[in-house]
């Protein structure tokens, strides 16, 4: 489960903005990570498979990952770049494909790869396109699923969902939320999972971020405190969420938001654990 915003600077009076709180299986640990720029991708290694040459060198990303795994939840990049993806279910069934790049291995490569949110829209389907998305995203379990992702940049953002090889593009007009279901219109329409229980589980939480991003101006404040928040559905479905349930529990175990400025260096706040008990740190990129 995930919960991610992006508001741009016609309503932040300033940057985009870029919030995202990480929801995971108890007991998993999560790291920041400062990856360092400048690698070629001769055959990366990802969580589950090798990725093709890249002629283009790797860009500086900070950002946050469960421990076991090779992708980001969610990170900024050197040219001012934010990713994240939550985790949605189709009319696919993502357990039928074969292992291949996880939601967290795509935000990871476009990160490094791209230096505009629309670059990395392309990174990623033409790596969909030509690797695959498949293979499990949780540790000891084969638990695969489709992403949706936000990307931006000081200037535009995307959501971009994705079915198997099925992909929609929609571009933020001024603010926009996305959590773990299909939202942009037509591709809701065909793609949809029909048993998923968005009712309880999703749509409360991402009808709270959708009223948070009404307030003007947006600011990393009220974005903090946002995913800080127990709004959303019942027994611990929430923003910040805490369902510490050993099979099928999911908790927030990482917070980023994220200040992306055109004439200067992005602002990363962080943390680790859930927000409504942890301060952020703050970072540079």
């Amino acid at each position: 489960m995930c919960d991610l915003l992006c508001a741009l600077p016609g309503v932040t009076g300033a940057s985009t903005l870029f919030a995202k709180n990480s929801d995971r299986p108890p007991g998993e640990v999560q790291v920041v990570e400062h990856i360092a720029p400048r690698r070629d991708h001769r055959g990366t290694a990802t969580t589950w498979v090798e990725v093709p040459p890249h002629p283009v060198l790797t860009l500086a990303v900070v950002g946050s990952r469960p421990k076991w795994g090779w992708g980001l939840e969610h990170g900024v990049n050197e040219a001012g770049v934010a990713a994240g993806n939550a985790a949605i279910y189709t009319t696919a069934d993502p357990r039928r494909a074969p292992d291949g790049l996880t939601g967290m291995d795509l935000v990871r490569l476009a990160l490094e790869r791209a230096a505009t949110a629309a670059a990395a829209v392309e990174i990623i389907g033409d790596l969909i396109a030509t690797v695959g998305q498949g293979g499990s995203g949780h540790e000891g379990v084969r638990r695969p699923y489709w992403s949706s992702f936000l990307l931006a940049d000081p200037q535009r953002a995307y959501v971009l969902e994705t079915s198997g090889t099925e992909m929609a593009v929609e571009p933020v007009v001024d603010v926009r939320a996305i959590s773990n279901r299909t939202t942009i219109a037509a591709f809701d329409a065909v793609h949809r999972h029909p048993r998923q229980p968005v009712e309880v589980r999703v749509d409360p939480r991402l009808s709270a971020s959708v009223h948070a991003l009404q307030a003007r101006p947006v600011n990393v404040a009220g974005l903090q405190a946002h995913l800080s928040s127990h709004q959303g559905g019942p027994d611990g479905w929430t923003i910040c969420m805490h369902v510490d349930d050993p099979d099928h529990g999911e908790v927030t175990a990482a917070s980023m938001v994220a200040e992306l400025h055109a004439d200067a260096r992005s602002v990363v706040h962080y943390l680790i654990g859930h927000p409504c008990a942890q301060r952020y740190e703050t970072v540079e990129v």
